[in-house]
């Protein structure tokens, strides 16, 4: 095992936080003190868009929602980098 792939392996045990966005919007702070429990807060992002996956903030992935018993989890469906990230919006 050579030096880079041992320090490699010390940094795969980081905690590092794993945050899925459903989507954004900007308020104005009145508004969002004027929330409450049947408030609807309407994003920027349409139902059938994949999920950001970020790593710390950053955008590693894009994904989807998906069920399994009464739980949620995500199905990862492309990697940041690939073709589509890189197409101009």
């Amino acid at each position: 095992m050579t030096l880079h792939t041992r320090g490699f392996d010390l940094l795969k045990e980081v905690d590092v936080r794993l945050s899925v966005e459903l989507g954004r919007t900007e308020m104005k702070l009145k508004d969002v003190l004027t929330l409450g429990e049947d408030s609807v807060v309407m994003l920027d992002r349409l139902t059938d868009e994949l999920l950001d996956v970020l790593v710390n903030g950053t955008l590693i992935a894009r994904g989807e929602i998906v069920a399994e018993g009464n739980r949620f989890g995500l199905r990862i469906v492309e990697m940041a980098g690939s073709a589509a990230d890189k197409v101009a919006v």
